[in-house]
């Protein structure tokens, strides 16, 4: 049985608090999922609104996150995610949540995805 490969994608350092990052375009050049970083935690979401299926959510590349820093937003309808638990607190697509994407960090800080993680 193989190990599935797993895709590096940065350190944990390289996404600054209250920031977040985008990995992994797709053939469009969105990015696929996007890593969160709120208090010292990192949290990953699929790049797609739950309220219009496979909406991307930034209006620019890493612009994932309100000018406040606190919550996710959806700069195509509105809507306001919690970072830490991708609920939708606000617009449109009010109680749904974002889907998580399982990333890893290792001792080392570095952070990564399985590719059979990405789908």
């Amino acid at each position: 049985m193989s190990v599935p490969e797993a895709k590096v994608l940065c350190h944990i350092d390289d996404i600054e608090e209250g920031a977040s990052k985008g990995f992994l375009e797709n053939d469009a050049g969105h990015d696929l999922f996007f890593v969160v970083k709120r208090k010292g935690e990192l949290y990953a979401w699929r790049n797609a609104c739950p309220h219009v299926e496979g909406a991307p959510m930034a209006w620019r590349k890493d612009a994932y996150m309100d000018a406040k820093k606190v919550h996710v937003t959806c700069h195509a309808h509105g809507a306001l995610f919690e970072s830490k638990t991708g609920l939708c607190v606000q617009g449109p697509c009010l109680g749904k949540t974002l889907e998580k994407m399982p990333i890893r960090i290792d001792a080392k800080g570095v952070v990564s995805i399985l590719l059979t993680d990405i789908h």
